[in-house]
């Protein structure tokens, strides 16, 4: 604790320091601000250890120092945004094995909102999608366990465990009448981040589902697969699919931006300190050959999705469809406490694409906008309300967007936006918006 209040006021002292270089005649008011802000730090200081040792000695039963601690940590940081968090050394340890690509588990990606912890997006053929849950449901038991209370590593922990171990969830949807429960068998997950596939002789589809450290290598993999069953002067363009991808490692949309561009800024980052402001630029060359580009995105792609589809629209290297984005525009910083104490995950800064935008609240809007028909047991439910509807969010640089359809269709001939693509590829349809594409006969 003592290195943690340390830092606290230092960060105070470090300000006030700046402050006092401005000039002589406002010393006596920096001097004055400094005394105010260490009175004030202490206050709470005092406040926080006043509160702490009444809990200890008066509570009804003994409680536990960790525990409480704990939640004084979660209860700090849950006054910043969404997506700060605190990691005890177990949530801590679940995090790296989900970056590394294989747990215990269901499979969906879960945010926390309003205390109770609602499902981003399930991954393709998982438990969790095979049992019919969907973007947007939110989950209020686990096992007849009450999750208010919890943090979202509490929540996390205990959806995760051994396979084949069966777990009970209930599930609150919109437009359900009553709560849903839903019965599901743990799996080992073993994330496949990329899959592929050559359509009709002529075009590259490439999903990805999320920014892992096996992302960047599952790409290269397939595209020198579909390079090697359609040959050069047959292949129309790579459709690269976006959707219901809620992101992951920045190092990775870095590299896979990388992938489809010869040169240029990818992504900037913009915080309080120095360090935290950085500009990270393409490397490695275009190993797609300059081939055309659809990136396929919806309310669904966040973060990570929407650095990459930032990027190549900004060089013009790619057309995007479908509709606009999340808008999660922020860096979360993985800082370890040692030891046993688990990890930090701190927003430290804004992301910009390369044009200077700020992504933060507003999504990208594509630049064709392909909606789906969507089901009447979905509808209502096909939509996500994006960054700027949740709670603390950080807020825009500019008029915040809400945000937008997250519906796929399952077959493929309904999907609309994919269609589209495949018709901008082989020149049935112009967007005069986006990069060129070479005009061609349709195979038949």
């Amino acid at each position: 604790m003592r290195r943690n209040f340390a830092f606290l006021l230092g960060t105070v002292t470090g300000a006030c320091l700046t402050a006092a270089v401005i000039g002589p005649q406002g010393a006596h008011l920096v001097a004055a601000a400094k005394a105010a802000a260490r009175s004030d730090t202490y206050t709470q200081l005092n406040l926080f250890g006043t509160v702490f040792e009444r809990i200890k000695t008066s509570y009804v039963e003994k409680p536990d120092d960790s525990k409480l601690m704990e939640g004084a940590i979660n209860g700090m940081i849950s006054a910043l945004d969404p997506h700060s968090r605190y990691m005890n050394e177990k949530g801590w340890s679940d995090m790296q094995e989900t970056t590394h690509g294989e747990f215990g588990g269901l499979g969906i990606e879960v945010t926390m909102e309003d205390g109770l912890v609602k499902v981003v997006t399930p991954i393709d053929d998982t438990p969790a999608a095979k049992a019919g849950i969907l973007s947007g449901d939110v989950i209020t038991q686990i096992d007849d366990e009450v999750i208010q209370g919890m943090s979202l590593e509490q929540a996390v922990s205990r959806m995760k465990g051994p396979a084949n171990s069966k777990i009970r969830l209930k599930v609150m949807r919109k437009g359900a009448a009553a709560p849903i429960d839903v019965a599901i068998m743990r799996e080992i997950i073993r994330v496949r981040p990329v899959r592929f596939k050559a359509e009709g002789g002529d075009i590259g589809y490439i999903r990805i589902t999320r920014f892992n450290e096996q992302t960047t290598d599952g790409l290269k993999k397939a595209i020198a697969s579909i390079s090697k069953e359609i040959p050069p002067e047959k292949l129309a363009g790579y459709v690269v699919d976006l959707r219901n991808n809620p992101g992951g490692l920045l190092d990775q949309a870095v590299s896979v931006s990388s992938a489809f561009m010869n040169r240029g800024e990818v992504v900037s980052t913009r915080g309080r300190t120095a360090e935290e402001t950085q500009r990270f630029s393409a490397r490695g060359g275009d190993i797609t050959k300059g081939k055309p580009l659809v990136v396929l995105i919806n309310g669904g792609s966040a973060s990570a999705s929407e650095i990459v589809a930032g990027a190549l629209r900004d060089h013009k290297r790619a057309t995007l469809i479908g509709t606009r984005t999340f808008g999660k525009g922020s860096v979360q910083t993985i800082i370890p406490l040692g030891q046993g104490n688990g990890a930090l995950a701190l927003t430290t800064a804004r992301y910009f694409t390369p044009s200077g935008r700020s992504i933060q609240a507003q999504g990208i809007a594509p630049d064709v906008e392909v909606l789906q028909e969507v089901p009447d047991e979905f509808k209502g439910r096909a939509e996500l309300k994006g960054e700027a509807s949740m709670r603390g969010h950080l807020a825009a640089d500019g008029a915040e967007q809400t945000g937008s359809q997250a519906y796929v269709p399952p077959n493929e001939k309904d999907d609309k936006a994919l269609n589209a693509a495949f018709n901008l590829l082989r020149g049935v349809t112009v967007n005069a918006n986006g990069p060129a594409m070479a005009k061609r006969a349709v195979p038949n």
